[in-house]
């Protein structure tokens, strides 16, 4: 089979599927509300869980960052591209949630490619929760180690994997809090069967960090868990881009020696680096934002409880609505939109077969009204 045909195929495919994806052109996203095709709508679909990318502290930090150092880098952090701006942020990042040492990367996504391609070799094996994040299962997929699945956020599924013997290492591989239903790990047992197997836990709290825990710490710090690996994003909870790994003296001089996502990179904008320690002075500063959010959620959940779709048990800012087909889905959305809420829909391959649904993610950003006309644009199209 050609490329052409191959490609013919699979579009075809994705079409009878009900799974063809659109990328919209945003006019204006202000987290609250954001216009598409010159209509506004309440945004009920941004991860901007505390409305940073808005706050006027960090607008500023990046402007006065690309004013006195520029747009760009201009080189790998191994050429020239790493500033006193990089270390500033990577000292600060590490010291607050407690490790020696943190790195800086482009995204998220690329943390978690860079630390599993780097680690993992032909005699190791990972054990990875079986709705880990993308980004988690396909470098360990494409990894020469063994990649087994262990039950969604059950420690005793994982303790099974474990018992069984190995001649390398072992990574066991979560997330804080789930991107696609809003629920928390069991931190606490995870890492308690990881120590007992003699492996290294990898969490990646891209939702949980700014939201969860002391001063927004996140979720490890929340159950009061230390992973030797920790993935912190700063598209959430922050409000920018960009992803940190927090390790070790010795890990962090490996992966600095011979990962080649980082090697071979541009560094991250100093500017962006101005924008994230204001981000970070913010999350420190921000349980006022943490609970305005945390009131959201109860608000909601509250009044969402005898809604004919399934609510998934979670605490965070992610409140699914399990609709189950994917038409059925898309149909809510539309309907959604008509109303004038914006929620987006997600479907497989994203999630499970059978279970797409509603992301709505809650913000800081919001205002009770907000909340109150998305339940009512619910329950009327529920009819």
């Amino acid at each position: 089979m050609g490329w052409s045909q191959r490609i013919d195929e699979a579009l075809t495919a994705r079409r009878a599927a009900d799974g063809w994806r659109l990328r919209r052109r945003v006019e204006h996203n202000s987290v609250r509300e954001i216009m598409l095709e010159g209509q506004r709508y309440r945004h009920f679909s941004s991860n901007d869980y505390l409305g940073l990318s808005q706050h006027p502290a960090v607008i500023a930090a990046w402007q006065q960052g690309a004013a006195e150092t520029g747009a760009g880098a201009g080189a790998s952090g191994h050429v020239t591209g790493y500033s006193r701006h990089h270390a500033q942020l990577e000292a600060e990042l590490a010291d607050w949630l407690g490790y020696s040492r943190a790195l800086l990367f482009i995204s998220g996504f690329a943390a978690n490619q860079a630390v599993i391609h780097l680690l993992a070799e032909k005699q190791d094996r990972i054990f990875a929760d079986k709705l880990a994040h993308a980004s988690l299962l396909d470098a360990a997929s494409h990894s020469p180690a063994s990649l087994r699945r262990f039950a969604h956020n059950q420690p005793e599924s994982l303790a099974k994997l474990l018992a069984t013997p190995s001649q390398g290492g072992t990574l066991v591989v979560t997330e804080g809090v789930f991107s696609m239903d809003g629920d928390s790990a069991p931190l606490t047992q995870i890492a308690a069967e990881t120590r007992r197997g003699n492996g290294w836990l990898l969490v990646d709290d891209a939702h949980g960090i700014g939201v969860s825990g002391a001063q927004g710490r996140g979720s490890c710090w929340q159950q009061q868990v230390k992973p030797e690996l920790l993935i912190v994003t700063f598209g959430k909870g922050f409000g920018v881009s960009g992803a940190a790994l927090l390790c070790d003296d010795a890990t962090a001089d490996y992966v600095e020696q011979f990962s080649r996502h980082l090697i071979y990179s541009t560094a991250m904008p100093p500017a962006q680096c101005y924008a994230l320690l204001a981000a970070l002075r913010q999350i420190q500063q921000g349980d006022a934002l943490r609970e305005k959010l945390r009131s959201h959620i109860a608000r909601f959940r509250a009044a969402a409880a005898d809604l004919p779709w399934q609510l998934v048990d979670s605490a965070s800012a992610i409140q699914p609505l399990i609709v189950g087909e994917n038409s059925a889905a898309m149909a809510l959305s539309q309907r959604l939109a008509q109303a004038g809420c914006w929620v987006s829909a997600i479907r497989p391959p994203t999630v499970p077969p059978g279970t797409a649904r509603l992301r709505i993610t809650l913000t800081a950003a919001h205002h009770t009204d907000d909340i109150d006309r998305l339940l009512e644009a619910l329950y009327d199209a529920a009819g």
